[in-house]
């Protein structure tokens, strides 16, 4: 069994270049999927939710620039 298929929330918050206290709010709102264990209670993400949450991400970010294309409320007028 790899020993890199659970990473604690520190490990999560430098691949997603966020601080610590920003990962336990997506661990906590249920965003980011992680499991609670041992007997204090240490979170652990699943490294496949991570690459999951980052497909999701990237795709709620098209989504969002689609319908806001650079940032502006209404479409760009066709050149």
């Amino acid at each position: 069994m790899p020993s890199d298929r659970f990473l604690t929330l520190s490990d999560v918050a430098d691949v997603l270049n966020i601080s610590a206290s920003q990962t336990y709010a997506l661990v906590r709102s249920g965003a980011l999927p992680a499991i609670k264990i041992g007997g204090r209670g240490q979170w652990r993400v699943e490294r496949e939710q991570l690459e999951a949450y980052i497909q999701r991400m990237y795709a709620e970010t098209r989504a969002f620039v689609q319908t806001h294309p650079l940032g502006r409320d209404e479409p760009l007028p066709p050149d």
